[in-house]
């Protein structure tokens, strides 16, 4: 946080309504591997920021990892192009391989903020057209 623009994404109002969600007991810290609800588990992946993580679902497809800022666009893990800003660009292609290897399947990995996403999977019915996605369900090709 020393340098402006690596304070741009956040507000001050974010940074204490965290800091005060940790003192009341609230947050839960996980470190490598770990379930968090039954199908639902998390993973270091690293890379982009310190300790930065995906979460990998179980679905009737098979595993669906939302890759969160691990991957920023499908361009970033399936050309092994990273986003312009990364702690470590070297974790962060390696990022990429585990975020495969979790997935089991390149279209099992949903980037964190393509608008493509958006296009590629259908909404849950016509009233959330644009607004949420299913993930449980293949995407249109």
């Amino acid at each position: 946080m020393t340098y402006a623009e690596l304070r741009r994404p956040y507000s001050v109002e974010h940074v204490c309504g965290m800091v005060r969600r940790v003192f009341e007991g609230r947050v839960v810290f996980h470190d490598g591997d770990e379930e968090v609800a039954p199908g639902v588990t998390v993973h270091r992946v690293g890379g982009h920021a310190k300790g930065i993580q995906c979460v990998r679902v179980a679905t009737a497809r098979g595993p669906v990892v939302l890759a969160s800022d691990t991957a920023h666009y499908y361009e970033n893990v399936l050309d092994y192009r990273p986003f312009l800003v990364v702690h470590d660009v070297e974790a962060t292609l390696r990022g990429y391989d585990r975020l495969r290897a979790l997935a089991g399947a390149v279209d099992r990995i949903v980037p964190g903020h393509d608008p493509l996403v958006m296009e590629r999977y259908p909404a849950p019915d016509a009233r959330l057209e644009g607004v949420v996605v299913r993930l449980d369900v293949p995407p249109r090709t």
